[in-house]
């Protein structure tokens, strides 16, 4: 909205700050950060007296975490709710792009929301049926990717793009849809995974996103992607906006969600942080570098799966317990220990992820 106070300028003024992404991008972080600030501890409050149990603790869950029963979740909310506002505060509303990662954050939050609040109400783990919330979420992500397909250049459209290799293009024809689909719904379903220890999610969430948000303002920026020999993608770099906003609102959640936490961001910020980036990296055309990125969660949901096949099959468990952070968890180490290393892992891959923008 405040973009548009850059029509009052005659290009050498204040109001001309305004057209530059990165002031507005930095008016986004510093006002969901103070969102965050302002409204956690009435929300806090809030959903301590609407839930009283709080999120119910998994009986086979490690033994340490029984001490966290009674703490509220739907945390999520405080993030989602200072990132909209943010996003729809300084980002330009013509921007196609900024509507569409608004839509899958917004429609994966409800489906986290409806999950949040069947386990709370039943007071058990289970919340909204598997098979219902990867229905439902496929059909946001079916919508993404198509929504996504129609925004990028035609000589993009349902092409994969192939990091360090930059001149390669894939031609998947329709069979990108499905593809973009997988990735939209593996990220939201991976970070879920991950949000199992206090602030453990939401800093490798805020750290991908953060990598994702410089290669949107580089790719929609036809001079970087000139000098990054990298795929041209006019508009993403308003992207940047929304990122900003997601992590000045992940810094305030932190400070309420920090050990020990005195809420959880549950499935409803979980779902829709990881929808978010997943739609980032399609928007981008940088859906196999997420998975760089976003390695900790691909990590994550790999030791799920791993784990359930195994068990499957034979009987008996790789790890001690699943998803990875409860195997070490089992092996004695402490939780702030996991979550500090979990965190400078989430940098080291970013790290990785942002060079394929140079390296070739």
């Amino acid at each position: 909205m405040f973009y548009w106070l850059a029509e009052l300028s005659d290009g050498g003024d204040f109001f001309n700050l305004f057209r530059y992404i990165t002031f507005r991008a930095g008016g986004a972080f510093m006002t969901a950060l103070i969102f965050g600030f302002l409204f956690g501890r009435p929300l806090i409050d809030v959903l301590r007296r609407k839930q009283g149990k709080g999120q119910p603790i998994r009986d086979d869950g490690p033994e340490g975490h029984f001490v966290k029963a009674g703490t509220p979740t739907m945390g999520g909310l405080l993030i989602v709710g200072a990132l909209v506002t943010s996003t729809l505060l300084w980002a330009r509303w013509d921007n196609g792009f900024v509507w569409l990662v608004l839509f899958v954050t917004l429609a994966y939050g409800l489906i986290g929301f409806a999950d949040d609040y069947a386990k709370v109400s039943k007071q058990n783990t289970k919340g909204v049926s598997g098979k219902i919330r990867l229905l439902l979420g496929f059909l946001i992500a079916g919508v993404a990717g198509v929504w996504a397909t129609y925004l990028q250049p035609e000589t993009l459209q349902l092409q994969l793009a192939v990091p360090v290799f930059k001149a390669v293009l894939i031609n998947l024809s329709w069979a990108y849809i499905p593809f973009a689909m997988f990735v939209v719904v593996g990220a939201a379903n991976a970070v879920n995974l991950t949000d199992g220890l206090d602030g453990l999610a939401i800093m490798p969430v805020m750290i991908a996103a953060g990598a994702l948000g410089v290669i949107a303002y580089a790719v929609g920026r036809v001079d970087f992607t000139q000098y990054l020999d990298v795929h041209y993608v006019p508009g993403t770099g308003e992207i940047l906006i929304f990122v900003a906003g997601l992590i000045g609102g992940g810094l305030g959640f932190l400070w309420y969600n920090a050990p020990p936490a005195a809420v959880f961001m549950g499935d409803t910020g979980s779902l829709a942080l990881g929808g978010a980036i997943g739609a980032i990296a399609v928007s981008t055309k940088h859906e196999l570098v997420l998975g760089i990125i976003g390695g900790l969660f691909v990590v994550e949901a790999l030791s799920v799966i791993i784990q359930v096949l195994y068990f499957k099959r034979t009987g008996k468990r790789v790890f001690l317990m699943a998803p990875i952070h409860h195997h070490y968890e089992k092996k004695g180490w402490s939780e702030p220990q996991i979550v500090i290393r979990f965190w400078i892992i989430a940098v080291i891959l970013a790290m990785i992820g942002l060079a394929t923008l140079k390296l070739r």
